[in-house]
């Protein structure tokens, strides 16, 4: 298993540990952060969760040979979307530190984290178009709303890689810090809310979050249908194969 957790001082830390395979996410990788989540929102004992990689590197995204051999279903069955699911619905806060580089769901999935720190070293980036693949976790909807529609443009169209200066700037992260330390800032803001009452965090995080909850779950349910569709596309195909065998792909036939 390429995921850790730990619980210590109310904070429940979730680690993607893979640093071998750049922290590249497998299905059973989602699996085990859909469990932790809800494990976590489910435990008295946890005030915050902590989401965190390695040094130098947060998460590449998804991990392509997976992808390959192991095609992700369309219904919301996989975990993948177990995952998705989770930390939306959870009304705990939780808090990221992202060091190095965050790619693909690496940067996705700090739209539904409610504190992100990034290091100095961070470079962040959607690829999702050049891999013949199309925006998910809801960021369809949640990138134009935090940036307007040309950066989004930019960043989900293009693909336009980023720093975490610019993640500040957009309303991704809250500060940028050296890179050694990110992580211990992270915790430290994650355990600030042992000092605060635990109903009040989570009833005012539901107030903030609630609101826009269907929208952010009809939005991952239409990208992950069309996400599928994609995925099995002679474009993503070449996308793929093409990163795989470190080449330059041909789009020229499509």
């Amino acid at each position: 298993m390429s995921i850790k957790t730990a619980t210590m001082n109310g904070v429940a830390t979730i680690e993607i540990a893979r640093p071998e395979k750049k922290n590249a996410l497998t299905v059973e990788m989602y699996q085990a952060m859909a469990d932790a989540v809800n494990a976590a929102a489910e435990d008295a004992a946890v005030r915050a969760l902590l989401v965190t990689g390695q040094p130098g590197i947060f998460t590449s995204g998804n991990d392509l040979q997976d992808f390959l051999t192991r095609p992700r279903p369309s219904d919301g069955t996989s975990p993948v979307f177990g995952f998705m699911r989770a930390l939306i619905a959870c009304d705990k806060p939780v808090v990221a530190a992202v060091t190095g580089a965050a790619i693909g769901i690496g940067v996705t999935m700090l739209l539904h984290c409610d504190l992100v720190y990034v290091a100095d070293d961070a470079r962040l980036a959607m690829p999702f178009t050049s891999l013949g693949l199309v925006p998910e976790f809801a960021s369809s909807l949640l990138v134009p709303q935090l940036m307007g529609g040309r950066r989004a443009a930019e960043k989900l169209l293009l693909g336009d890689p980023f720093t975490g200066e610019v993640a500040v700037e957009c309303g991704i992260a809250n500060a940028v810090l050296p890179a050694g330390e990110v992580v211990a800032h992270a915790r430290r803001v994650a355990e600030r809310f042992n000092a605060l009452p635990p109903g009040a965090v989570r009833d005012a995080k539901r107030l903030v979050r609630e609101p826009h909850r269907a929208a952010l779950l009809e939005a991952v349910q239409r990208e992950g249908a069309l996400f599928g569709a994609r995925l099995s596309s002679a474009e993503a195909r070449e996308a793929m194969a093409a990163v795989l065998e470190k080449r330059k792909p041909d789009f020229s036939k499509f």
